[in-house]
């Protein structure tokens, strides 16, 4: 059977840097910001394209596109990257 390996078969795989407590707790809150705004603008482009028939051209589905995207990022990465931050470090387990 195949042996698993582990972070520590693999010495300065994953090199680390001491960052201050409150480098964490600035880009968490940057991070936080961004996400919400993020969030709230996209879903407003995404309401403005679906009640407007003027919008709905085929150029514009590009755009839809992208804030689609754009949105589903924001909602399922700043939240794991606010926290992350707040614990200052991986809290999602090593299958996370």
């Amino acid at each position: 059977a195949p042996q698993k390996m582990t972070l520590q078969d693999v010495p300065r795989a994953f090199p680390t840097v001491d960052v201050p407590d409150h480098a964490h707790y600035t880009i968490g809150v940057v991070i936080l910001i961004v996400g919400i705004t993020g969030t709230l603008g996209n879903f407003l482009v995404f309401y403005a394209f679906c009640r407007s028939r003027s919008l709905q051209t085929p150029a514009n589905i590009l755009i839809i596109n992208l804030a689609i995207s754009d949105f589903l990022m924001s909602i399922t990465q700043s939240p794991v990257f606010f926290t992350n931050s707040l614990y200052k470090h991986w809290i999602f387990g090593e299958k996370g």
